[in-house]
């Protein structure tokens, strides 16, 4: 069953980069939740409850943060912090980041990624979770990697 203890949303608008102005602002938005690791201090062989709480994370803060964003999202990212009891595989295997990027009759395609620094205040305890998820309304500013081989 998902315990959350508390959560944190955070807006960030980047105006220019280097020096160089954007085209347009971009935003970038998150929200952090704080859970309970029902699994702290122990190995389990079904990590099913937590693919369930990452769902119901992304139910319920999803479409909040799209709301908070200037335009349609482009950029999504995702992560968890699991604290000194929990298994790494937690984080790792991905069950507690099974958050859904769509929500009702909304659907999104994302081909741009960045990075966001965040942080909460003393979590996680080591019984916790931190779970991230994060929309933006564009890439990077000035993108100069060129693209992938393929």
């Amino acid at each position: 069953m998902l315990q959350i203890r508390k959560s944190l949303t955070a807006r960030e608008t980047l105006i220019s980069d280097m020096g160089r102005s954007a085209s347009r602002p971009i935003v970038r938005v998150a929200a952090m939740a704080v859970i309970s690791n029902p699994f702290a201090g122990r190995y389990v062989d079904d990590l099913t409850e937590l693919f369930e709480a990452g769902r119901a994370l992304g139910e319920q803060f999803m479409t909040d943060l799209v709301h908070m964003l200037s335009q349609d999202p482009v950029s999504y990212g995702k992560g968890a912090i699991v604290g000194l009891n929990g298994e790494f595989k937690v984080a790792a295997c991905g069950a507690s980041l099974d958050i859904p990027l769509t929500h009702k009759d909304n659907a999104w395609s994302f081909d741009h990624f960045d990075t966001m620094t965040l942080s909460i205040a003393d979590a996680p305890k080591s019984d916790e979770i931190v779970v991230v998820m994060a929309v933006a309304d564009g890439g990077r500013l000035h993108p100069r990697c060129g693209q992938a081989p393929r």
